[in-house]
């Protein structure tokens, strides 16, 4: 750390040792899809906006990458299927119907910009045959992965992603072995996560829940008991790290808290803990009272690539533009957030 200002009081800027990483700080990129891999070919571009948000022992989350042709669901996403994808990350498209595991369709849903209208085509149910060889799709994945020079991987099983689709008993219709009780509804999750941890050790690898959210209509139900399963479901393959996204914040008066604690989940859950929901600051707290090990930023990582900086030096924040989220544009929103002006050299390479 710096040993220009004190980090006294600020535990979020505090070192940690997870598993085998020892981390400098608990400061954590969360992964953002930025609809910039062209093609679904990750592009030069892409190289400079990790190198932002670099810091010596600091934790990175890429985007969103698909595990197969199938595994598509947003335009100019990257994609790690393939040998040449490892090299180079160049994806075939063909055009198949997105697989699920339900045959209903999303209803259309307004952007982020809050002018242009997503639709969605139908997908596909996968047939219970099928389920071993998706399985397989995020086994060889997260080989190509570490071949590909990442330390390690995290499971997307969150924001309507196939595996959210599985968890959640509001969009999964299915009456075989991965549909109905809350046990069956979790087994592809964790059948996934056996196949990686087999294949690139379960030191290196993470998974991310989201049981409280309805992304893309995927909504459960019961989620603090989904959680709490999964938590304890998640321990005797002796993973990394669990990531879970809380509901988001909601003003009481003049604060922001959560209507949901993930208290309970993080006490079940034996390994590395990283809470993510729209924190500030305020993560210094959830670090101190042990609510979490690690804390997730998105929009303010987004927008402040030298985050764990600025919270070092109390430095204000550059304020996240939604309308250049998603934009295709390889500079604006992208690479164009201003650093701080004080930068120490000791934290950031």
């Amino acid at each position: 750390m710096s040993s220009g200002a004190s980090t006294a009081g600020a535990p979020l800027l505090t070192p940690y040792k997870m598993g085998r990483f020892d981390l400098s700080h608990r400061v954590v990129l969360a992964p953002l899809t930025r609809q910039r891999s062209y093609g679904n070919v990750p592009q030069p571009h892409a190289i400079l906006y990790y190198q932002q948000r670099t810091t010596k022992g600091g934790l990175l989350i890429a985007e969103a990458t698909g595990i197969s042709d199938t595994a598509q669901g947003y335009k100019d996403t990257p994609g790690i299927w393939t040998k040449e994808q490892v090299e180079a990350w160049k994806p075939i498209p063909n055009g198949q119907a997105p697989i699920s595991s339900t045959n209903k369709s999303l209803k259309p849903a307004v952007r982020a910009n809050g002018i242009d209208v997503a639709t969605f085509s139908t997908p596909r149910r996968l047939e219970t045959d099928e389920i071993p060889f998706v399985v397989n799709d995020y086994r060889v994945a997260a080989r190509n992965a570490i071949e590909a020079g990442f330390d390690g991987v995290e499971i997307h099983g969150a924001h309507g992603y196939l595996i959210d689709q599985f968890l959640k008993d509001q969009v999964n219709d299915r009456t075989d072995n991965y549909g109905g009780s809350l046990e069956n509804r979790c087994q592809f999750a964790l059948e996934v996560v056996q196949a990686v941890g087999d294949e690139i050790g379960a030191d290196k690898v993470g998974i991310r829940l989201s049981p409280f959210a309805s992304y893309s209509e995927a909504a459960d139900s019961n989620p603090e008991a989904l959680a709490l399963y999964m938590a304890n479901a998640l321990n005797k393959f002796g993973i990394l790290y669990c990531h879970m996204v809380e509901p988001r914040m909601v003003k009481l008066g003049e604060k922001f808290e959560t209507p949901n604690s993930l208290r309970p989940i993080r006490d079940a859950f034996k390994g590395t803990f990283i809470a993510a929901s729209g924190y500030n600051k305020d993560g210094n707290k959830a670090v101190s009272t042990g609510y979490t090990d690690l804390v997730a930023y998105g929009r303010l990582f987004l927008s402040n690539p030298d985050l764990p900086r600025r919270f070092e030096i109390d430095a204000p924040l550059n304020k996240y533009n939604r309308e250049t989220f998603y934009i295709s544009d390889p500079v604006i929103g992208y690479t164009d957030y201003p650093f701080s002006h004080q930068m120490s050299k000791s934290l950031f390479k």
